[in-house]
């Protein structure tokens, strides 16, 4: 089937839904990522291709992986100073060891969960399908518990008296982090059609950056709850709503002097921290997300090939499309001189940064990601389906 058949089909699909995409009172989401590859769209995928011919002689290790639970999209693992935080679809909470992986302590939340977890030193925060917020202390005993608007679906995070939530319906709720009480909600209109975001948002400069459905990333004070930055990542392009998709899905990218995202059916884009000036622009469409270090960003494309842009002009470094039918997902710095990406089969692949060479993989349990990876000093560390969390690193 053509791109312009499948579509087609799609919108006919949600027309039958929703009795219209365009015209339906409530925003329709597409299944979420990973893998960023339309065919989940339409029942179970084809096997994915084969595995590179591997010539690199960097192969991974893990560092350790501990069970939690089974998971999905929305589930993270949550790295403080103290300690790494996990939580899994059933109602489970960890606090794991970051160095060994061993569970510090293990408790069930008593009903399902959606997304999480939030941590700081201090507590640590989880969502549910209906709406519930639940904070834990430290030592894992109940605080709190706040509702908004609909289900979480990002883990929520926290910046000093605040946890920042994300609702289904695209608001962002400020909530106190002593009581739970809303101190302010942030509301937009959405699209009729959106990709479901699972990546919530980034803390910088007293605020929280997130990308939005229709392209736009915005900047909120984290104390009051206003906009105080707002950019156009992308424009919505397209007859259909299908085509005018331009939604970004992954979390922005911040340094001293710009903050960087990608969106998908959109590109790539930089702009200044303090005024919002573009800084330059890459016509690159991206659901799994994208990193960066000090010289470049990373970012994989919504068909499976990883970039290095030149971070200060957005030049292509290298192009890597090796793992183009793996459907992967965002990646991650990996020690020193390596990223890391987990494809559908939980398959660990490493690649060189200074060229995008394959040099090494590793096995998991046989199941994607739940979301982009974290970094943990020279280890890379994320959540399965399969209800792992792994911490990884090279030798």
């Amino acid at each position: 089937m053509s791109g312009r058949g499948s579509r087609a089909l799609l919108l006919a699909l949600c027309v039958a839904c929703l009795g219209g995409c365009a015209s339906s009172p409530l925003t329709s989401w597409l299944p979420s990522i990973p893998p960023p590859n339309w065919d989940f769209l339409f029942g179970k995928s084809n096997k994915p291709g084969p595995l590179p011919e591997q010539k690199g002689t960097r192969n991974p290790h893990l560092d350790w992986q501990a069970s939690v639970g089974k998971s999905a999209p929305g589930f993270a693992p949550a790295l403080t100073a103290q300690g790494l935080y996990a939580a899994s679809s059933d109602g489970t909470v960890v606090r794991l060891d970051p160095g060994t992986g061993r569970a510090v302590w293990r408790i069930s939340a008593n009903r399902r969960l959606s997304a999480g977890p939030g941590a700081d030193d201090q507590r640590v925060v989880v969502g549910t399908d209906k709406g519930d917020v639940l904070a834990f202390d430290a030592n894992g005993a109940a605080t709190w518990t706040a509702h908004v608007s609909t289900e979480i679906v990002a883990p929520p995070l926290i910046a000093g008296n605040v946890v920042v939530v994300f609702a289904g319906d695209g608001r962002v709720y400020g909530l106190s982090a002593a009581d739970g009480k809303t101190l302010w909600v942030h509301q937009r209109i959405n699209p009729a059609l959106t990709v479901r975001n699972y990546a919530g948002g980034t803390v910088s400069r007293g605020g929280i950056f997130v990308g939005t459905a229709g392209g736009r990333l915005v900047g909120i004070d984290t104390l009051t709850g206003t906009v105080g930055y707002e950019v156009a990542v992308a424009t919505p392009k397209g007859a259909t709503e299908l085509e005018r998709i331009a939604d970004i899905t992954s979390l922005p990218v911040i340094d001293e002097r710009t903050v960087c995202a990608a969106a998908y059916q959109g590109r790539v884009a930089c702009f200044e921290i303090v005024r919002g000036a573009v800084v330059w622009t890459r016509d690159i469409s991206s659901l799994a997300g994208m990193t960066g270090d000090e010289r470049n960003l990373y970012v994989t494309d919504d068909k499976g090939a990883v970039h290095a842009l030149d971070r200060t002009n957005g030049a292509s470094v290298w192009k890597q499309e090796l793992l183009a039918m793996r459907r992967i997902g965002g990646p991650q710095l990996l020690g020193s001189d390596f990223i890391g990406v987990v494809d559908v089969e939980g398959w660990l692949h490493v690649l060189s940064r200074a060229d995008g060479s394959y040099v090494g993989r590793l096995a998991t349990d046989g199941t994607p990601a739940t979301t982009q990876p974290v970094q943990r000093g020279g280890s890379m560390v994320w959540q399965s389906d399969g209800g792992n969390v792994y911490s990884a690193a090279t030798r």
